[in-house]
Formats: C-alpha cells, sequence, structure tokens
C-alpha cells in the first residue's frame, strides 16, 4: 500500500508543495499491533510510480518490497524540479563548481535539518514506526546517494543504516574524506553502496576516489558491502533489487 499526499516544503527557491509518499508493508493491516523500521528515501517522485518519475521509470520500490514481505516502511519526497538545477543545491552538503553548470551553494544541512525534525517526526506520528536510531535508515542515489552517505556520517545517532547507489562523491572529494574522519560512528553502522562500471567514465578520477572512499569508510568500522559493477537484478526488478539496506527481525 502507498500512501501520497502533498505537503509544504521550505524550498531554496521558496516554499513550495511537493509530493510524498509512504509505503506501508505487505503485513501492516494483518498485524495492527506491529511496529515497523523506516528507511526514508531522496527524489521520492522516482521511488514507486512510473507516471511520477522523471525518465518515466520508477525504481519499483513498493514491487520489490511485496514480492519479498519485507517488514519495512518507506517514506520519500519528491526533489527540487527548478530549472536552474536546484537540486543540487538542497542535495548537496557542500559548495561546489561544475564546469558545465556553475556554482552551487549546497545546503544539504538544510535539507536534513527537515528531514530528521520536520519529516521523521510526521512519518512516527502518523504510522507504526519503530522510531530509535537501530530502525532508521536511509537511502537514495546519485545526489540522493552523497546525501545519504552524508546523513548517514553527520547524523549518525538518527540513521543507523544507508544505502548510497552511485554517490555523486565527485561533488566535494575532500570534504567528504574529512567527515569521514571526523565523524562519531556508534557500532552496529552498516552502509551499502555500489557504482555501475559505466558510470564511472562520467568523472575524472571516480574509480580511484570511491576505491579510497570505500577503504576510508572500513577503517572507521562501518560494515559496507558495496559493488562497483552493475547489480544483475536492476533491469528486473528496477533498483530496489539493489537496495540492500539489512532490516533487523522484527
Amino acid at each position: 500500500m502507498i500512501k501520497k499526499w502533498s505537503m509544504s516544503y521550505p524550498a531554496v527557491n521558496g516554499t513550495e508543495q511537493r509530493r510524498a509518499y509512504v509505503y506501508l508493508p505487505t503485513m501492516y493491516e494483518a498485524q495492527p499491533e506491529r511496529r515497523f523500521p523506516v528507511l526514508y528515501m531522496f527524489d521520492g517522485q522516482n521511488v514507486f510510480f512510473n507516471e511520477d518519475a522523471t525518465y518515466g521509470k520508477s525504481w519499483g520500490v513498493a514491487d520489490y518490497l511485496d514480492y519479498t514481505d519485507t517488514p519495512l516502511i518507506v517514506a520519500a519526497i519528491e526533489c527540487n524540479a527548478g530549472a536552474n538545477n536546484e537540486r543540487l543545491v538542497e542535495y548537496s552538503p557542500y559548495r561546489f563548481d561544475d564546469p558545465t553548470y556553475g556554482h552551487f551553494d549546497g545546503k544539504g544541512q538544510a535539507t536534513m535539518s527537515w528531514f530528521i525534525h520536520r519529516f521523521k517526526p510526521l512519518i512516527d506520528q502518523n504510522f507504526r514506526t519503530l522510531p530509535d536510531r537501530a530502525h532508521t535508515f536511509i537511502g537514495g542515489s546519485s545526489m540522493g546517494g552523497l546525501m545519504s552517505l552524508y546523513a548517514l556520517l553527520q547524523y549518525n545517532d538518527t540513521y543507523s543504516r544507508a544505502a548510497a547507489l552511485s554517490p555523486s562523491i565527485w561533488v566535494a572529494p575532500d570534504k567528504l574524506s574529512g567527515l569521514v574522519g571526523r565523524a562519531k560512528l556508534a557500532p552496529g553502522t552498516v552502509l551499502y553502496m555500489d557504482y555501475g562500471s559505466r558510470e564511472m567514465g562520467n568523472h575524472d578520477g571516480i574509480r580511484r576516489e570511491f576505491s579510497n572512499l570505500s577503504g576510508k569508510l572500513m577503517t572507521r568500522g562501518i560494515h559496507q558491502p558495496y559493488r562497483a559493477r552493475r547489480h544483475p537484478l536492476r533491469g528486473q526488478l528496477g533498483k530496489a533489487a539493489a537496495l540492500r539496506v539489512p532490516h533487523p527481525a522484527v
């Protein structure tokens, strides 16, 4: 079951209405006393419905979770679709310059503040969640993957697990590396990270940066299953098949 509604969001280009989505697992209604972990996701328009997806093809998350009977709630909000690449501003924790599109003032910290202090309390109030850190996850791809990685490191007291698919680590690799080194990480922190082999050529040095980052994450004790190749199931069940955020038995 997917619930969809419109809610107010303090975007960088002014307050606007955005579509919000919540997926409820197959056993949600049949087990009214049970509570569930929550996966928060970026780019909500791409998570469930082809008709909402930016390029006409969604991740198929609901189909995958229904198919696997995964006991997990998924909450997502659509991204900024502004014509001036405002998505890059809202989904970057750091300022950066792009040779094609110019300068961007990263507002990722403000984005995460909204997720933690507005969106999460709303979901916890209205659905049967397990609101503690151990049962709160975050995930996304590309710039959303960067934000998921950032959230796990910077807000580890809120998120215990993250899935960063094709994360845009090229935005500010040095700053991200510094965050890895100083982040306060609780035991049991889990990160799934992958990168498609064909994507490696999109940015200079990305293969080296991905390898270096993975090594530094491992030295911090983060449990990190990761892939540097195309996931074989993505074509069958959408990107959701690669969203391997382990969930505890509940």
